[in-house]
This record gives C-alpha cells, structure tokens and sequence, in this order.
C-alpha cells in the first residue's frame, strides 16, 4: 500500500523492540505484532477472540500510539485518572498514510463513566448531551453517534458491553458509514451482531496470535449459533 490515504498503513515494532519474557510480549497476539508488525486495511478491522486473548491490549496500544488517551476520546482529550495501560503502545511505531486525517477517538467500554465527566468539566463550543442523565446503552449510542462525524481514525474496544440488539445494529449502520466516508476503524468485539458488518476486515484472536477470517468461520459464530439452537447442551455443565 505505497500510497494509501487511510490514517494507519501499517503497526510494527519501533527500532530496537523484540518480544521478550514479560506481559504483554508474552501474550500470542502481542508477541506476532512486535515479530511480524501488521498492516491495516481501509474501512474496518475487528479483532475476536476470547477475554485474555490480547484485542483489547492491541487496540488501546494502537489508540494511544495515535495519540489518543488511554482512557477514551478523541486526540485532543486529556483524560487521566489511574494509569492502568500496558506499556506496549511506547514500543510501537505507525506508518501514516499519505495526507491522512489525524483526528481520532477512542471509545473504551470500562471508562466511559469517567469520560463522560470529563466532558461536563470541560465543555466544548458546542452543546453535548448529558450523558450522566441516559441510561448506559443510551449514553453509549448517542456518544457515538454525535461524536463518530468525521473522517478520522476509530478505535473501538468492546461498545457492545452497554448496547441492546437493535443499538447494535445501529453501530453497525455508523461502522459503515464511517468507512464509506474515507474513516478507519479498529474495534474489539466479542458481538457477532456487530462482527458481520459486510466488508470488514476480521482477525481472530487467540492462543495462535492474528489470523484473518471470515465472520461464518469464527469461533464465536459458531458458538453462539450452537448455543441459540440448543442451549440446554452448555447450561447444564454450569447449572
């Protein structure tokens, strides 16, 4: 991709960085970054795999190597409350597109709450919603999309946490639009709702590291599909 206009052509290792013994390196996923680097596509890429698979570890670096708060925003936010980031994104280089915006947000489940206090503290030039008076999904919905309006650079990790089926299908509808529009986005899913939007780009994540896929092959789908037809099979190992 020698002349790709999307915010991020490829993440990789900055000079002098090799996997070693300690977290994250130690994590699959992780180790083949630093080993291999990664190049992104245009348009929208998830990441799926279990919890402790390492996507959420992969898009906060790749956010915070962008320039974006490790606790959610947009580049320009300066949110900090108690560091708890991993130290992978000072050890990652991105290479820019040529030209590409570099505007940016960063939409972390877990700590939205505080980022929505940010925003109250420190009002813009024009009027938000109160985000504190919605309902989680509602708030989560309505962030994205007044807040997800232009072209830019996406990082997403999990925003199903809070979201119905049909606020799901939403964010599908403005993952698309993000990306008809020139945007790029890297999300961190465990939905298979928000998964099959048409045209993404979907890596898999787990104890083999980053492998593409198709949404009819993923694990998930294919879990939750046999769950949904027979769920007595899997509750009674728990019940």
């Amino acid at each position: 991709m020698p002349f790709a206009d999307h915010p991020v052509r490829r993440v990789a290792a900055a000079d002098g960085v090799r996997p070693g013994p300690r977290w994250p390196h130690t994590i699959p996923a992780v180790r083949q970054l630093l080993t291999d680097g990664l190049d992104l596509n245009p348009g929208v890429t998830f990441l799926v795999g279990e919890n402790g698979a390492g996507k959420s570890t992969l898009v906060e670096a790749i956010a915070v190597a962008y320039g974006m708060s490790s606790e959610g925003g947009s580049t320009g936010a300066r949110l900090t409350t108690r560091a708890s980031e991993s130290p992978l994104a000072d050890e990652l280089v991105l290479t820019r597109g040529v030209g590409a915006r570099k505007s940016g947000f960063f939409l972390r489940a877990e700590t939205m709450h505080g980022f929505y206090t940010y925003l109250e503290q420190n009002p813009g030039s024009s009027p938000e919603p109160v985000f504190h008076e919605m309902s989680h999904g509602e708030s989560f919905l309505s962030l994205i999309q007044s807040r997800f309006d232009r072209r830019g650079f996406y990082c997403l990790d999990e925003p199903e946490s809070a979201l119905s089926f049909s606020s799901s299908l939403a964010v599908v509808g403005v993952l698309n639009q993000l990306a008809e529009s020139g945007s790029q986005v890297v999300c961190a899913t465990h939905s298979p709702v928000i998964a099959a939007l048409p045209g993404a780009t979907i890596l898999e994540v787990g104890e083999w590291g980053l492998r593409r896929t198709t949404w009819d092959e993923l694990q998930l789908v294919e879990n939750w599909r046999a769950y949904l037809q027979a769920p007595e099979r899997y509750l009674r190992h728990v019940l």
